[in-house]
C-alpha cells in the first residue's frame, strides 16, 4: 500500500462502502473577520461531515482538513460536527472522527474553544450508547485531543500524527525541556508509554482498513448485539495444541495468546492495546460467529501480575464490552499485583480497584478460564465467582490459593529449618497446586482438557446468552478514578 498521507475526501473514499457517502454542510463557511478573516472564507470550512456505510450498516462520520487553515476548529465547523454527533446519538449508530487538527483557530478566539466544548459535552452523552472511534492522522494539539480522549477507541498512524496538549515549543518556554513532535506525543509514545493509542497503523490505508475492521466486532448501539458472522468454523473443534501451551514447570513463561487465538473462530484475535501494558492482554474474536472481548493475564511479561497500567486497560476495555452487549471471557494466570514501592506510591490500590468495579458491575455474560496461577486478590479481581461470573472453568494444572507454596510456608512455618520448609512446600502443592479444592466448594464449575476449551466456553457462553440481569436503579455509580 501507498505509505502518503491521503487528503480527507481519499480517506473517507476508503473508510465507507462504494458510492455511500453522503456529506451534509458542505457550503458552511464561517463568520469571522478578525485578522483578515473574511477574505479566507472556504466552502466547508476545513471539515467534511456527512454519513455513509461500513459493510452495509450506517455510520456517522467527519473529518478535519488540514490544507484549510491547518485543520483548525472555527464556530461554524464545531457546528457541523456536532450535528452529526446528534444525528448519530438519535439514529443509534456509530461515529468515526478523523482528526487532523492544530487545534482551536485562533482568530476567533472564545467562539472556537466553545465549540470544542460543544463536542466534548456530545462526545460524554453518547458514550456507553453509540460507538466513538478517532482516527488521529496528523497532528493534533490542544483541544483536538480531548475529544478522542472522550471516546471508545484511538487510533494513530506512525510517524505522521502526533498528539499533545502543547506542543514542543512551549514545552521547551515553560519546563526548558527539548523535544520534537513525536518525541512528545507519537503514535509509538502514546501506544506504549501514555496508553492513550489502541491502534498503530502504518499508513493512512492501513489506519481506515483497521477502522473498518473494527466496526464489524461492534453492534450500532447499546441497545443492539454485535452482527453474527455465518459459524464456518466447527464450534465442537478440538484444540490439541493446547495441551502443550502451559509448561508442566510453574515458574516458566508463556504466551497467553497461545491460548487465545486457537479457540477463536478461523484461530484469529483482534488485539487492543497491543504495546501498552503487555502483562495483560485484551481484544475482541469471535467465537460461533459471536463477538466475544478476552481479558487476559499474559506471563510472557512481568509473570502476568497486574500493574497500574494493566488495571486501567482491562477496566476500560471491560466496561466497553458491557456498554455494548458484548460477553467476556476472562483467561487467567496471575501471581499476584505487582508488589514494589513506586506501584504503592502511584496508587495500584486504586487503580487495581478498577478492574474489580468493572467486571463485578458488568451484566453481560461472563465466563473465566483458569489456566494456571489464580493467587491472592488478583485471583478475586479475575472474574471470579464471587464477582458475578457465570461460568468458572479451570484446567487441571490450575493453582487456586492465597499465594504461593514457598511464599505461604514462609509466612506459616517460618521458625522451622530450610530443609521442613521443603517438606512443607511440598505439602501445601499438594493441597492447592491445583483446582479441585475450589471445585468441590462450587467456586469452579468444570474442570476441563485443554484441548476442550474452545467448546466449553463456546457452551457457556450460549447457556447465558439470554441472560437477564440489572444492576440496582441509580444514576451512576462512582467508580475508582
Amino acid at each position: 500500500m501507498s505509505s502518503k498521507k491521503l487528503n480527507i475526501y481519499e480517506r473517507l473514499e476508503l473508510l465507507l462502502d462504494k458510492g455511500s457517502f453522503v456529506e451534509l454542510d458542505k457550503h458552511v463557511k464561517h463568520r469571522c473577520t478578525n485578522f483578515g478573516m473574511e477574505n479566507k472564507r472556504i466552502e466547508g470550512d476545513g471539515v467534511v461531515s456527512g454519513y455513509g456505510k461500513i459493510d452495509g450498516r450506517i455510520v456517522f462520520v467527519y473529518g478535519f482538513d488540514f490544507s484549510v487553515l491547518g485543520g483548525s476548529l472555527s464556530a461554524a465547523n464545531a457546528k457541523k460536527i456536532a450535528k452529526v454527533q446528534d444525528m448519530a446519538l438519535r439514529s443509534g449508530a456509530p461515529i468515526i472522527g478523523l482528526n487532523d487538527s492544530g487545534g482551536a483557530r485562533i482568530q476567533e478566539g472564545v467562539e472556537s474553544l466553545t465549540g470544542f466544548a460543544e463536542i466534548f459535552r456530545r462526545n460524554v452523552m453518547s458514550s456507553g450508547v453509540i460507538p466513538q472511534i478517532s482516527a488521529i492522522m496528523g497532528p493534533c494539539a490542544g483541544g483536538s485531543c480531548y475529544s478522542p480522549a472522550l471516546t471508545d477507541f484511538i487510533l494513530m498512524v506512525n510517524e505522521e500524527s502526533q498528539m499533545f496538549v502543547t506542543g514542543p515549543n512551549v514545552v521547551k518556554q515553560v519546563t526548558n525541556e527539548d523535544c520534537d513532535k513525536e518525541t512528545l506525543g507519537g503514535a509509538m509514545v502514546h501506544a506504549s508509554e501514555s496508553g492513550v493509542c489502541h491502534l498503530v497503523s502504518d499508513n493512512d490505508e492501513d489506519c481506515i482498513m483497521t477502522i473498518r475492521e473494527l466496526v464489524g466486532f461492534l453492534p450500532s448501539n447499546n441497545m443492539e448485539d454485535a452482527p453474527v458472522h455465518p459459524a464456518t468454523d466447527d464450534v465442537l473443534r478440538s484444540c490439541h495444541e493446547l495441551d502443550q501451551v502451559v509448561p508442566a514447570n510453574p515458574n516458566l513463561p508463556y504466551d497467553i495468546k497461545n491460548i487465545i487465538e486457537p479457540i477463536c473462530d478461523q484461530q484469529y484475535f483482534f488485539e487492543i492495546q497491543p504495546d501498552f501494558a503487555k502483562n495483560i492482554v485484551v481484544g475482541f474474536g469471535r467465537m460461533a460467529g459471536r463477538t466475544v472481548g478476552f481479558v487476559a493475564n499474559q506471563p510472557n511479561y512481568l509473570a502476568g501480575a497486574i500493574d497500574i497500567d494493566a488495571s486501567d486497560k482491562a477496566a476500560r476495555f471491560i466496561q466497553f464490552c458491557d456498554c455494548f452487549n458484548i460477553p467476556l471471557v476472562a483467561i487467567e494466570d496471575v501471581p499476584g499485583f505487582l508488589p514494589g514501592v513506586k506501584q504503592e506510591h502511584m496508587g495500584i490500590i486504586r487503580h487495581g480497584a478498577k478492574i474489580v468495579y468493572a467486571f463485578a458491575e458488568a451484566t453481560v455474560p461472563k465466563v473465566t478460564l483458569i489456566t494456571r496461577k489464580a493467587y491472592g486478590g488478583a485471583y478475586i479481581v479475575m472474574n471470579s465467582k464471587q464477582i458475578g461470573a457465570d461460568f468458572n472453568l479451570a484446567y487441571p494444572s490450575a493453582e487456586i490459593a492465597v499465594m504461593g507454596a514457598k511464599g505461604a510456608v514462609s509466612i506459616l512455618y517460618r521458625k522451622e529449618s530450610a530443609e521442613q520448609q521443603e517438606a512443607r512446600i511440598k505439602e501445601y502443592e499438594e493441597q492447592f497446586a491445583n483446582p479441585y479444592c475450589a471445585a468441590e466448594l462450587g467456586y469452579i464449575d468444570d474442570i476441563i482438557e485443554p484441548a476442550d476449551t474452545r467448546k466449553a466456553i463456546i457452551k457457556a457462553l450460549e447457556a447465558c446468552r439470554n441472560k437477564s440481569l440489572s444492576n440496582p436503579p441509580k444514576k451512576h455509580g462512582n467508580a475508582p478514578m
